[in-house]
């Protein structure tokens, strides 16, 4: 997994260095209860397995930690996304998802918006052509990230982790297949 850089931010992959900023990020309820069961994760444990996932996810895909000066402030994931047991499409291959966690003292500065473009781009340029987003019915924050991505809504779904969630959908263009105004598409 290649570090990434925007403007603000860095996006580099985590290290069991980092496990004492997971263990106080992902043991927040309100960073929980949109995630997964929203059962907190406290332990050391958990958090160097939570790393050693976020860094097992072939190439070009990974959770990478976002950086703002060298401080953590979340993760930014890209990866396959499991079928829930009874998705009509369970022997498909999977989808492959983008989606964040981000403390709440970085909410709503965007940084979860700049940290998903430049992995969108850079998962664009090795080929993935198709993103999905999933999120909790209710995190309406995570909706306005998906729309400010330009993923389109495509309503409520159960395909995915055995639960209902919101899916969104963006379909990816190559930075070199991207018409240009000399085709006649300014």
């Amino acid at each position: 997994m290649e570090t990434l850089h925007t403007p603000r931010l860095k996006l580099r992959p985590p290290d069991e260095a980092d496990a004492a900023f997971v263990m106080g990020m992902y043991r927040r309820h309100e960073v929980m209860r949109w995630i997964g069961d929203g059962a907190p994760q406290p332990t050391h444990a958990q958090a160097l397995q939570r790393i050693a996932r976020y860094r097992s996810y072939p190439e070009p895909f990974g959770g990478w930690l976002i950086e703002l000066g060298g401080r953590p402030l979340g993760f930014l994931l890209c990866k396959p996304i499991p079928w829930s047991r009874d998705a009509d499409r369970r022997d498909d291959p999977p989808d492959i998802e983008i989606g964040w966690h981000l403390h709440p003292d970085a909410w709503g500065i965007g940084y979860a918006t700049e940290a998903a473009q430049a992995v969108i781009e850079y998962v664009a340029a090795h080929g993935v052509r198709r993103l999905v987003a999933v999120t909790h019915p209710d995190n309406e924050p995570s909706r306005a990230v998906c729309g400010r991505l330009g993923m389109r809504s495509m309503g409520a779904t159960t395909d995915y982790y055995d639960e209902r969630t919101m899916l969104f959908e963006r379909l990816l263009v190559a930075p070199d297949e991207a018409p240009s105004a000399q085709q006649g598409f300014a």
